[in-house]
């Protein structure tokens, strides 16, 4: 509201400043004391109004914003090896687990019987093998029933072990480190083959990734500096890092994948969390900057009004027709200025990084120059100008 203030302040100032213009001085209507003004009054009339920035030098960062969901590195489905009902839960969501660590506990005992059984026979089978290992000694037993022999014995170690493995997949354990993020089973529920029972993510780190427009491609690279805000801690920054920057440019949209990574000793990051994030690629610590409002681009040239004394006399004031009063200037004598007078000339300039309502100009300007902000819309190169407000 105080821009829009200022700004139709100004307007109305230039407004009176044309309607001034368009005035003459009177042709005898009225009193001629009132019509004769000196020519510095209407000098000054004449002149647009304009607010001011200064050249000043600033440390200045640059960066690139995008925003991005975030995303576990890895995630992972636990789901059922084997069938059986769910007898115990020992997890929920939102705890921490560790690799192979218990989280739930199907029904073994058709398993364990299945065991034994499988353990039975491949008792029976050996002492076989030993006894027909025995009689093929003494050649009472043919190669060829001996060998069948043998190869029944391995045959049931291998479906003794199978029955073992089949015990071991009622107990349902985690494959990775991270946090129970979803529960999808109760107890008492029968479980079937390859059904899904929980969703772990590891949040250590949670990734952001950005599709940047390729112009950035030679700026952003892997271990620069990120900053992030997210909507659910306000006024919280985290800190992270780029970890990869894919080197193959998308053709349909223009952009390349930029991952950046943030670790959470607080666990306040969640996955889907949406980010603002800010990779910063350089800062400059004494940059030449001026507004960002004064600068002015036309055919992929930048440009400025810079703020400049007019050094052109002052005009004579207007003859009259008798002489003038005892205590007024003689009507020849040049208008006596109260102050500096200036004029906007227009400017190239070389711009380099842009940060916040500030922009760096490296070629075109040198510090403490001064430079039309508001008001420019109406100057033009020469224009003679009033400053109406402090210089910024």
């Amino acid at each position: 509201m105080k821009r829009v203030a200022r700004a139709a302040g100004i307007g109305g100032l230039l407004f009176i400043s044309l309607i001034s213009l368009g005035c003459q001085s009177g042709d005898g209507v009225g009193d001629k004391a009132a019509d004769a003004k000196s020519a510095e009054a209407k000098a000054d009339e004449a002149a647009i109004p304009i607010e001011a920035g200064t050249a000043t030098r600033r440390p200045i960062v640059a960066s690139y914003a995008g925003t991005a969901s975030l995303e576990a590195e890895r995630e992972a489905h636990v789901v059922a090896k084997t069938s059986g009902v769910l007898l115990r839960l020992h997890v929920e969501e939102g705890d921490k687990v560790k690799q192979g660590q218990l989280l739930a506990q199907l029904d073994p005992e058709k398993t364990r019987l299945e065991v034994a059984r499988a353990e039975a026979n491949l008792k029976r089978l050996e002492s076989d093998y030993a006894r027909s290992t025995e009689l093929h000694g003494k050649r009472l037993v043919s190669p060829e029933a001996h060998d069948r022999i043998k190869f029944d014995r391995e045959t049931q170690r291998a479906a003794h072990d199978i029955a073992k493995l089949e015990l071991s997949y009622t107990r349902i354990v985690a494959p990775i480190d991270g946090v129970i993020s979803e529960r999808l089973v109760k107890e008492g529920n029968l479980i079937q083959l390859h059904q899904t029972l929980f969703r772990i993510d590891d949040f250590d780190p949670l990734l952001g990734v950005l599709n940047v427009p390729e112009r950035e491609l030679m700026t952003l690279k892997p271990g620069l500096p990120v900053t992030m805000l997210v909507d659910a801690l306000p006024r919280r920054p985290f800190e992270g890092t780029v970890a990869r920057v894919s080197p193959v440019i998308d053709p349909a949209t223009g952009t390349f994948r930029v991952t950046t990574e943030f670790r959470d000793d607080t666990s306040a990051l969640k996955s889907g969390m949406f980010g603002r994030i800010e990779i910063v690629y350089d800062q400059r610590a004494d940059a030449l900057t001026i507004p960002r409002e004064a600068l002015m681009e036309e055919d992929g040239v930048a440009t400025v009004f810079v703020v400049e004394i007019d050094k052109t006399p002052a005009p004579a004031a207007k003859p009259e027709d008798k002489p003038a009063k005892k205590g007024e200037a003689k009507a020849s004598e040049p208008a006596k200025a109260k102050g500096p007078r200036y004029v906007a000339k227009r400017r190239n300039v070389v711009v380099g990084y842009a940060a916040g309502d500030a922009i760096e100009i490296r070629e075109g300007l040198t510090d403490g120059d001064r430079v039309v902000t508001v008001g420019r819309a109406a100057v033009r190169d020469g224009t003679r100008i009033q400053i109406v407000e402090g210089v910024k």
